[in-house]
């Protein structure tokens, strides 16, 4: 059982990078990998801890990719940590996210919800990225609402009153970026991006023809028939399975490291694909530049 899609006190999740694999071994995972949002800097602290307890590990990050009136979310996975053009990529998204906080937080005093960025920031792991995630706690610690999925619904999601868009990149972007930087590509919880099935189908073929490896078929909150979807279209693409439970710590919702709300299993074939493919496209470069 493995557990490809998680989050650490570094973005939007309550635990650190090094319990989290601590976690792991307590639940018997055999391989990890840490996806926080739009940040490498806990990848490091991870997979040391991860392989000190005898667990698989690679990089992971999980990015926010533009699409008119939707949030599509990319999974990348086994990329360099030190790769120049997306650690830039990163740090403008993370600038992105500031100017954002900055907008949050004037509509929510506007609007008769005053809390201040001291009050949010109590709520992150790491000062340097502040979520959405952690406006709702500070939300909700004030009264102002009654949950996460209230403060998500009247103020911080699309269509609440104190809603503000980001830079992100282009689908096209993030794509090439993590396969620049020597990783695999993942579709995250597709579902959550709000397509019925025929478009869904229709926008995986584009990110295909973009370069997609994969889509996430294994997820916490995945119906029996949106798990034989993907797995159809993985299939009919030649692209990998993969899965994760989006643990987040405290600020998940019933959801447990590496097995979601109780009956996710991720099979280990998942992250042995993720590494043959890594391999292929590394001898594919190699190819090349000795070729060209």
């Amino acid at each position: 059982m493995i557990d490809l899609h998680f989050h650490s006190t570094k973005s939007d999740g309550t635990i650190t990078p090094k319990e989290l694999a601590l976690l792991g071994k307590e639940q018997g995972l055999s391989a990890m990998v840490l996806t926080d949002h739009d940040t490498l800097s806990g990848v490091s602290e991870f997979i040391d801890a991860a392989t000190e307890v005898g667990i698989r590990a690679i990089s992971g990050v999980e990015l926010s990719a533009d699409v008119p009136g939707k949030t599509v979310h990319l999974l990348g996975y086994g990329v360099d940590i030190n790769d120049g053009p997306l650690n830039e990529a990163l740090a403008k998204i993370r600038n992105g996210r500031k100017i954002r906080n900055n907008e949050i937080l004037a509509k929510l005093t506007k609007y008769g919800c005053f809390i201040t960025m001291s009050e949010v920031m109590e709520f992150a792991g790491d000062k340097e990225l502040i979520a959405r995630p952690h406006f709702a706690a500070a939300l909700i610690k004030k009264g102002y609402a009654s949950s996460k999925n209230d403060a998500f619904a009247r103020y911080l999601g699309r269509g609440g009153i104190a809603y503000a868009d980001r830079f992100r990149l282009s689908p096209a972007e993030a794509i090439n970026l993590i396969h620049a930087a020597g990783g695999v590509v993942s579709l995250a919880h597709p579902y959550q991006i709000g397509y019925s099935t025929n478009e869904l189908h229709d926008f995986i073929d584009e990110l295909v023809n973009l370069g997609l490896d994969g889509i996430e078929t294994y997820y916490s909150h995945h119906s029996y028939d949106m798990l034989n979807d993907y797995k159809a279209q993985c299939y009919k693409h030649n692209i990998i399975p993969t899965g994760g439970s989006d643990f987040h710590g405290e600020n998940s919702t019933n959801i447990k490291l590496g097995v979601g709300v109780g009956s996710l299993n991720v099979p280990d074939s998942s992250f042995d694909s993720i590494l043959d493919r890594i391999n292929l496209r590394k001898k594919y470069k190699s190819y090349l530049s000795e070729t060209y």
